[in-house]
């Protein structure tokens, strides 16, 4: 018989000893991150190489809470961020700042993969949810899934202590039928940052240029460590 809140005794029984999964750090040389930057990891902070050394493991979940700081987006930009709400809403589709921000990341089982669902709280309404999965594959060696089969290869890159991860290509992809899209379909020049500012905290960016229309979007946030 269940009761008064809606479940049968004994059926919460297998979550007695119920833990949160840890995701703890790895070696440099077992991270997918530390391959692909080369000799430029050990230019990173400390800080950084350790939240990108973490090893999730399926079960695992990473979260990182903060607040936006600035957001901008040109004419266009806001035509383009409206317009990709078909493949998942990847860009935002505010200027709200001052407003809250978090990021969790979790992982596939063969650890090839990393799923990250960002929120971003408005002045008005409900957050904005954004899902994309990054995967450790193709001829960048890293590659972004947002919505429809549309991904972005992408390169990483260091510069003054920041890893960047830089769109090199955008790609059509369907089952095994895959397309490369030309130069003049891609929407600009993607750049998304993450740079360390001390004390637990860091600094997330992202920058989508055109190479004609000039800056379409900004956005940066500031996020903190969760507790150990």
């Amino acid at each position: 018989m269940a009761t008064a809140i809606g479940y049968a005794p004994g059926a919460l029984a297998r979550y007695a000893g119920w833990h949160r999964v840890a995701a703890p750090c790895r070696d440099d040389g077992d991270s997918p991150f530390a391959r692909l930057l080369g000799e430029r990891w050990l230019f990173l902070p400390p800080a950084t190489r350790r939240r990108f050394l973490r090893k999730i493991e399926a079960g695992a979940c990473v979260s990182y809470l903060g607040e936006v700081a600035e957001c901008r987006m040109s004419r266009p930009g806001r035509v383009l961020a409206q317009a990709a709400r078909l493949i998942g809403a990847p860009l935002p589709l505010g200027t709200d700042i001052g407003v809250s921000a978090s990021v969790s990341v979790t992982a596939d089982a063969d650890g090839q993969g990393q799923y990250w669902t960002r929120q971003y709280g408005r002045a008005q309404g409900f957050p904005q949810v954004i899902h994309s999965a990054k995967r450790f594959a193709g001829r960048t060696g890293i590659e972004e899934y947002l919505g429809l089969g549309v991904g972005i290869a992408l390169r990483l890159e260091e510069a003054g202590g920041a890893l960047l991860f830089v769109s090199d290509h955008y790609f059509l992809k369907l089952g095994r039928w895959r397309l490369e899209l030309p130069g003049w379909a891609m929407p600009g020049a993607l750049t998304v940052g993450h740079m360390d500012i001390g004390g637990g905290r860091f600094v997330f960016s992202l920058d989508l240029v055109h190479p004609m229309l000039g800056e379409l979007v900004h956005q940066l946030c500031v996020f903190a460590d969760p507790a150990e």
